[in-house]
């Protein structure tokens, strides 16, 4: 599948859907699924059943992956952009599309 754009700790924008606009960090990333789960973003409901570790049971509520293709990694400015791999020093590292800026360390 190759290496990840898109990594846990990275702050992206939602490109489209109902959350579309929002900025969050990435949580979890699932690259061999190709989906994103961020911070405050496509939220959903569930209802679960009384269990020991939670007597009570109830409505919960927790963020759904997203897929890749629908996120941004946002640059310094906050605007969104696409990530490219470069070599520099040896190393393959991540470059911002739109500035020119290296993502990674």
């Amino acid at each position: 599948m190759g290496a990840a754009k898109i990594k846990k700790g990275d702050r992206v924008v939602v490109l489209s859907g109902k959350d579309k606009g929002k900025t969050g960090t990435v949580t979890l990333s699932m690259p061999k699924d190709g989906k994103v789960v961020v911070e405050g973003v496509n939220t959903v409901v569930r209802h679960t059943k009384p269990t020991q570790a939670d007597p009570q049971g109830g409505k919960v509520t927790k963020e759904a992956p997203l897929h890749v293709s629908k996120v941004a990694h946002v640059t310094a400015d906050g605007k969104p952009t696409r990530v490219r791999f470069e070599t520099q020093d040896g190393k393959k590292v991540r470059v911002a599309v739109k500035t020119g800026d290296k993502i990674d360390g």
